[in-house]
């Protein structure tokens, strides 16, 4: 784990943002105080509906049934599901026995799984049997004491009896590793505590204090902030839950309508999608009043699109490990909510390095990665994380994130590796070098572009060779390339290495 100034943990007690709670009594406390809110899936393949009590008495006896298989605190929970009630159930159950929670991507392939659960060493695995790409196989879960498949044995976990109250742990504790791409090839563990994780809720509850509607969510409960959103900041606001486990916006316009759901945000594509599909009208713009955009690319089209049908808009920034930065709130200029990412917000620190690079702390950055090597990497001793986004500070304080040092990708809010990419497309045998670059997408921010190399006599592929490759390979279908390039060879520096900007700012050009 990384290093925490003493100084910093004391200002953090002192200020009130570190608090000795965890999370399971955290969701206890506010479960018991609003019991009858509703709880609905929107779901062609697994609907459900009732209220938090209803949700809560499964978790509490799938937490019983945890417990008499030896599961407790300190012990490590994984789940990969849909936007299902069972995977808010075991959110509370692992949360309640004190264990730590491992969130998983549902539409993550076995490729990326397989890495997630040698990583991570979970005792207890929940997932489904099968949703859309997602099919159970039970050879990848071998090692995992206790495996529970939804659809098929999960009830038999529970217990008859439910469990009472919580179990007592260390607030400073890992109570969540969320595992997401980045520079590295596989996925990376990142570990919040109960400190960490709370004072993020707390601070999420502040900045949608306003916010009575009833939200959709259907961003994926299998990220970090997906499952927050959907199954924490709801509780502690008292507010309903709605969820999609299927992005349709034809649907979710019709449960504007019919239910009265609202879309709060999110990467750009779940807003545009709306504005973009047919049955879009204006009774549907009066039900959306506030957008926040933030986990992917924001170009500033979209902010002046929607503020110019008279919703309030506004961007914000943070990242799995730190994951709010900074925001703007509504009483903002417009040209700051439009155009920068906002200020840092309440505890949080930010700094500009000398080459520009975004420097951040606060009580909500995680306490490291599972690799060590990593974390001494990317946290430096005085408590700053080293984002590996570069930006821009204005007189007022408002950052603008220009680029990112990271050889990243984020699709629709997304994170991609292009190394894990690349080592994919180095499979194919007629591929001698790839090299992989963010291409701009109007709808979701940035696509996968592979720029590719070819060996003598061989021939470049056609993009559904390559996709086929990826699907053979176990590769998670939003990694796979959606533009493919031949190049005879790249622009390089002196030394030989790829120039990756200037092949960016060709595909940027269109070139």
């Amino acid at each position: 784990m990384r290093t925490i100034p003493d100084d910093l943990c004391r200002r953090y007690v002192a200020e009130g943002w570190w608090r000795s709670e965890t999370i399971g009594s955290l969701l206890a406390d506010r479960l018991a105080a609003a019991p009858d809110v509703e709880f609905v899936v929107h779901s062609d393949v697994r609907p459900w509906s009732g209220t938090f009590g209803d949700v809560e008495l499964v978790a509490r006896r799938l937490a019983a049934g945890l417990s008499a298989r030896g599961v407790g605190a300190g012990d490590v929970v994984a789940f990969q599901l849909p936007n299902w009630m069972e995977a808010a159930a075991t959110f509370w159950a692992s949360s309640f026995i004190g264990a730590t929670v491992v969130p998983i991507v549902h539409f993550y392939g076995r490729k990326e799984l397989t890495h997630i659960l040698a990583a991570a060493q979970p005792k207890v695995f929940i997932t489904a049997e099968r949703f859309g790409r997602l099919v159970y196989e039970p050879d990848v879960s071998a090692d995992v004491p206790v495996v529970g498949v939804v659809g098929r044995d999960f009830d038999d976990l529970l217990a008859d009896e439910p469990m009472a109250g919580t179990i007592a742990t260390d607030p400073a504790a890992p109570a969540l590793i969320a595992f997401t791409s980045g520079t590295t090839s596989a996925p990376k563990g990142v570990v919040h505590s109960h400190l960490t994780l709370g004072f993020e809720a707390r601070q999420l509850v502040g900045r949608n204090s306003g916010d009575n509607k009833k939200n959709l969510t259907a961003t994926p409960v299998g990220h970090f902030i997906g499952m927050v959103g959907a199954f924490f900041i709801p509780v502690m606001q008292g507010l309903s839950v709605h969820l999609a486990d299927v992005w349709d916006p034809g649907r979710a316009l019709a449960l504007m309508e019919s239910d009265g759901l609202a879309v709060g945000g999110g990467p750009p594509y779940f807003v545009t999608s709306l504005l973009d599909h047919p049955d879009f009208t204006p009774a549907h713009l009066a039900n959306v009043k506030q957008v926040g955009l933030g986990g992917s690319v924001v170009p500033a089209a979209v902010t002046r699109r929607i503020a110019d049908l008279g919703i309030m808009v506004f961007r914000a920034y943070g990242s799995t490990e730190h994951p709010s930065i900074t925001a703007s709130r509504n009483e903002a200029p417009e040209d700051k909510r439009l155009l920068t990412d906002g200020c840092a917000l309440p505890g949080v620190e930010i700094r500009l390095a000398e080459d520009g690079e975004i420097l951040s702390r606060g009580p909500d950055l995680c306490l490291g990665y599972l690799d060590q090597a990593l974390t001494d990497t990317v946290f430096d001793s005085d408590g700053w994380y080293h984002t590996g986004d570069v930006g821009v500070l204005d007189a007022d304080g408002y950052l603008t994130v220009t680029d990112r040092k990271a050889d990243l990708i984020i699709r629709g809010g997304e994170n991609i590796s292009a190394m894990e990419v690349e080592e994919v497309l180095l499979g194919l045998p007629a591929v001698a070098e790839a090299i992989v670059v963010a291409a701009p997408d109007e709808r979701l921010g940035e696509r996968v572009a592979a720029v590719l190399r070819i060996r003598p006599e061989a021939l470049m592929p056609s993009l559904e060779q390559v996709r086929a490759h990826f699907e053979a390979e176990g590769v998670a279908r939003q990694k796979w390339p959606e533009l493919l390039r031949e190049v005879e060879d790249y622009p390089r520096t002196a030394s030989g290495k790829v120039q990756k900007n200037v092949i960016r700012e060709t595909l940027s050009g269109g070139v």
